[in-house]
């Protein structure tokens, strides 16, 4: 939002100003005054958000809801007439009482102006079963471009965005890695993998830049992303379990595709590898041995096996190669002086 800082808005003429390709289109409130920041940075369009739930209008603003109909009509009409795209954006719309809202929609649409409506799940509370319900409601009476913004606070960002696809919805607003208010948006590395590898749609996005993008992105925002993170985390090719393992060495990295959903290639993750902790296996300890240079008999493997759980669990992490060494050369140490 242009009008949020001067360094929001030094931003947003920078990325006008670099021509990537794509439209720009900068948020801002049903007010003249933001559509006139958003003019001044040269965007070709505007998401102009305003409540729709009654609560939120009289509780949150403080504004007649006279007032909230009169702006959006005014800014809507102005942001049009000085050749802008708008995406009327009704906040917290999920909440809100449904034909009242849509009447509202209505009559803004009718006398100001609207290129596309948003769906705002602004507290993601929607479920995917009332999706349906939602989507085709508006769609029998709102002939214009739809847009599905779904949060993550129930965890349901990306089964509803789309579900809303699938019903028609032509747009989805996502963010990498999810960032966003609370929860957080819906994340779009996720929405691209499931739309490309479940229902054979490519969006036309390199999924192989998926992960340093978002590796590009934590270190530029500082935000923690949880290694189990779907798509991008960093442990998801990490292979713990001895089972799993066991068929990682049967299979080969050829044949690694039997034991993820996505080959690590294809978003840009490093290849598959057996790490070393407390759920490890046979397997996976003569893999490592083999590694450092060690050669034990089985009996021996079997005591490192156990210590290497022991030093997992007590210290609460996965081992290095160095803690391994060192953990493998004490168990053999103590295993040759007790047969001595």
């Amino acid at each position: 939002m242009p009008i949020v800082s001067p360094s929001d808005n030094a931003a947003i003429k920078e990325i006008v100003k670099r021509n990537l390709g794509p439209q720009i289109f900068s948020f801002c409130r049903c007010m003249k005054e933001d559509v006139q920041r958003a003019i001044d940075t040269g965007v070709n369009g505007v998401v102009m958000e305003i409540p729709s739930s009654k609560h939120m209008v009289e509780l949150a603003y403080r504004w007649p809801m006279e007032k909230a109909i009169e702006t959006s009509i005014e800014a809507t009409q102005f942001a049009h007439k000085n050749g802008l795209e708008v995406v009327f954006f009704p906040i917290d719309f999920s909440r809100a009482e449904l034909k009242w809202a849509i009447d509202l929609i209505e009559k803004v649409c009718k006398e100001g102006h609207m290129d596309a409506l948003a769906l705002v799940d602004t507290f993601g509370v929607l479920s995917p079963h009332a999706m349906k319900y939602f989507v085709t409601q508006v769609q029998s009476r709102i002939k214009k471009r739809l847009e599905a913004h779904f949060h993550q606070d129930f965890g349901m960002g990306v089964a509803n965005t789309i579900m809303a696809l699938s019903l028609g919805v032509e747009v989805r607003h996502t963010t990498v890695l999810g960032i966003g208010e609370r929860s957080g948006n819906a994340p779009m590395e996720e929405i691209v993998m499931a739309l490309k590898t479940m229902y054979g749609v490519d969006v036309g996005i390199d999924c192989t830049k998926l992960t340093p993008l978002a590796n590009l992105v934590q270190r530029l925002t500082g935000v923690v992303v949880p290694t189990n993170k779907a798509i991008v985390g960093s442990g998801l090719y990490q292979i713990e379990s001895g089972i799993i393992a066991s068929w990682f060495k049967n299979c080969g990295e050829k044949n690694a595709t039997e034991l993820f959903p996505i080959r690590w290639s294809a978003v840009g993750q490093p290849p598959a590898e057996v790490v070393m902790g407390k759920g490890s296996g046979i397997d996976s300890v003569n893999m490592w041995l083999k590694d450092v240079g060690m050669q034990v008999s089985e009996e021996d493997a079997m005591k490192v096996l156990q210590a290497v759980k022991l030093h997992s669990l007590n210290n609460k992490k996965m081992l290095s190669h160095a803690e391994f060494r060192d953990v493998a050369r004490a168990t053999l140490g103590r295993s040759q002086q007790a047969a001595e």
